[in-house]
């Protein structure tokens, strides 16, 4: 059986934003009634990141999230940072006209 954690680094795994929302769903409902879960996903460079902003049904079951997950509160939502796996690229090289 997995614990928290493990099931918390497995979300980096996700392919996109709604196997990712489904999967922070799953995860928080183990808490209490999930409100809301609003995904915006980030990229810098090779790092791809996405912002998972979360509300419970009541603060008793965000709190308990909280302690187990590490997951800070931003204003009135919880936030999990999730770091993404990118997948690998398929594209070959570019050629540019006149190179």
């Amino acid at each position: 059986m997995s614990t928290i954690q493990d099931r918390m680094k497995s979300l980096s795994c996700c392919g996109d934003t709604a196997s990712l929302r489904s999967a922070v769903g799953a995860l928080c409902a183990e808490f209490g009634k999930v409100m809301t879960i609003d995904v915006l996903t980030m990229a810098e460079a090779e790092k791809h990141w996405a912002l998972c902003f979360l509300r419970l049904e009541s603060a008793a079951q965000e709190d308990r999230l909280m302690s187990a997950c590490g997951v800070p509160r931003f204003g009135e939502d919880l936030l999990m940072i999730v770091d993404l796996a990118r997948a690998p690229s398929h594209a070959g090289p570019v050629s540019l006209p006149g190179s």
